[in-house]
């Protein structure tokens, strides 16, 4: 209620209306903040509790809107506090999108982000001189501009760093909070994203930039042959990130913002449309239709920035259980390398490291200097090493390992019979790409778009639309006839053509061959540690050096003007993927 006049007394009418505001707006608060106390992982335990707090949520955002003169007037209700409510609603789409994989409700969260922006609900926060609304205003910012990333809506992301940033000078200058700092380094992070994440530009006619979608569409699905084999679908999804000083923002490093998106199918636009409303509305409500996951659009993914040894088992064991049948579990790690001791060794499951997910030095024992037992008696405590996976085996598991100690995973054993797939990074780049770890990794880069890897280890930074879509065909041409020879090889391992069904598993499948021969007809990636390593390996001959997919890419060199950089097939050492 206003603080600065007495509210007028209220007929019966006006109090049930208030009554009933102030009921439904304290059990959206308790149900929101319970939220938190959900378990992060598994299907089924949190979704009753999401489902009552949006059926709350509406109930109150439509309340407000159908008695908002009484609410206005006899409650004192302010625009900030609407903007709280609509803020809320946002942040639960997001979460769900979180939770579900599925792209539409961040559209349903753009919506209600967009609505508070244009409808400048926060705009008189500055004049209530209270500094936590002002905190309210800059985690809003900084929420839609996460939102308005993974939509790729990068005009409006430029627009709204620079709202921030004023709106951070406001409050500093306002207020002299002890938070001052962390939201300059907040405002860095996102500068820094945005600015490592446009590796190649892309420009129109009139030299502006073009923002391309990654996502999966009907357009960049590779065809696929006919086949008799079964295959699995990619139902679960773990992505990690932890490679050092790589730009995140919002605990998504590069590495995992572009794997995320390569893993998701592209949201309807349709949803968007609601926000030129006078006000925006609960989209389509989850679990009206019933989000079971034989339905789902896309896979089901965790985002796991730098966790623990503990916590990503903990994730593992979750996907690993909610596996249906006929379901394949993707593990994807961007990491830095943990090396073993030994460089040829019997046990190839902990003797040969791994990677490591988080830095932290929690419980370690140290010597009487205080400097910690390494190496030797004890082994790095959240290094993951081939070994932990094993017991995951049990089920069809597709690895992604992009690190400087990728190899320690070439020699998955099949202890189940089930399929096993592993692809793993180059461990070398040549000095000129040293940076690219902090940029966002180079084989990362090809996974998610393949076209801009080439142009990066190219040198090349803008090119023009219609140069870009006439490459773009030959990479399109390259992917159909990889997938056909996928398809007709008879030596390939028969774990690759259990998975080569699914849409994502054989786009990831055919963008790793195209990244292996760019890699080895280039002249500046000399030798093994410059190549990608496949587990079970690629047939050399019928897929991984053949003559058509060298062609191509080699064509694609002449379009770019850039064929002195490339090798001819056979010409110097050219090692095949063990």
């Amino acid at each position: 209620m206003s603080e600065e006049t007495p509210a007028p007394p209220m007929d019966e009418n006006e109090k049930r209306i208030v009554n009933e505001f102030c009921h439904l707006l304290e059990k959206s608060k308790q149900l929101f903040n319970g939220l938190r106390d959900l378990p992060q992982y598994g299907h089924k335990q949190w979704q009753s509790y999401f489902g009552r707090t949006f059926d709350v949520y509406t109930k109150l955002w439509k309340f407000q809107q159908q008695h908002r003169q009484v609410l206005d007037v006899k409650y004192g209700l302010k625009r900030w506090q609407i903007g709280e409510v609509a803020s809320k609603i946002g942040q639960l789409y997001y979460h769900y999108y979180l939770r579900t994989s599925e792209t539409n409700y961040l559209n349903e969260s753009f919506s209600f982000y967009s609505a508070i922006r244009m409808r400048a609900y926060y705009s008189k926060a500055n004049k209530e001189e209270r500094p936590d609304l002002m905190v309210k205003k800059l985690r809003f910012y900084a929420r839609f501009i996460v939102v308005c990333l993974l939509l790729k809506k990068m005009k409006l992301v430029r627009d709204l760093v620079r709202e921030l940033s004023k709106q951070i000078d406001d409050y500093t200058g306002t207020y002299e909070p002890e938070d001052h700092m962390e939201w300059n380094l907040v405002l860095g992070e996102i500068k820094a994203f945005i600015e490592a994440d446009n590796l190649i530009s892309v420009v129109d006619v009139d030299a502006t930039a073009i923002v391309l979608s990654h996502r999966l569409t009907p357009l960049n699905t590779p065809p696929l042959d006919k086949m008799s084999h079964v295959h699995f679908t990619l139902q679960e999804i773990i992505i990690v990130g932890n490679t050092h000083e790589q730009v995140k923002f919002s605990e998504l490093t590069l590495d995992m913002f572009r794997m995320l998106q390569t893993l998701e199918r592209e949201p309807q636009e349709e949803l968007t449309n609601q926000i030129y409303d006078a006000s925006p509305a609960p989209g389509r409500q989850p679990f009206e239709n019933g989000d079971r996951p034989n339905k789902r659009e896309n896979p089901h993914k965790y985002l796991l920035y730098k966790p623990t040894y503990s916590q990503l088992n903990t994730f593992l064991a979750s996907g690993f259980k909610e596996l249906p049948p006929n379901g394949a579990m993707l593990l994807y790690i961007s990491a830095d390398g943990c090396h073993g001791n030994a460089k040829h060794t019997d046990d190839a499951a902990y003797d040969l490291g791994g990677v490591v997910t988080n830095s932290r030095r929690d419980g370690e024992v140290t010597t009487t200097t205080g400097k910690p037992k390494r190496p030797g008696t004890l082994k790095e405590m959240h290094c993951l090493h081939p070994g932990d996976l094993y017991p995951y085996t049990r089920k069809p598991l597709f690895v992604l390992v992009d690190s400087d100690n990728s190899s320690a995973f070439q020699h998955f054993p099949n202890l189940f019979g089930q399929p096993v797939v592993c692809l793993l990074s180059p461990e070398q780049v040549p000095t000129t790409m040293q940076d690219m770890r902090q940029k966002g990794n180079l084989f990362t880069l090809f996974l998610h778009c393949p076209l801009m890897a080439f142009c990066h280890v190219c040198s090349i930074i803008d090119i023009p639309i219609t140069m870009w879509d006439k490459c773009q065909i030959y990479v399109d041409r390259f992917m159909a006839e990889a997938s056909k020879l996928f398809v007709r090889s008879r030596s390939i391992d028969h774990a690759y053509m259990q998975f080569i069904g699914d849409d994502f598993l054989r786009l990831l499948m055919l963008r790793f061959v195209f990244c292996y021969i760019v890699l080895i007809l280039h002249r500046g990636f000399k030798g093994p540690s410059f190549y990608p390593l496949s587990h079970p390996p690629l047939p050399t001959e019928e897929i991984l050096e053949h003559p058509t997919l060298c062609k191509i890419v080699l064509d694609l060199t002449a379009v770019l003007d850039c064929r002195a950089l490339f090798a001819e097939p056979g010409e110097g050492d050219i090692h095949g993927a063990t």
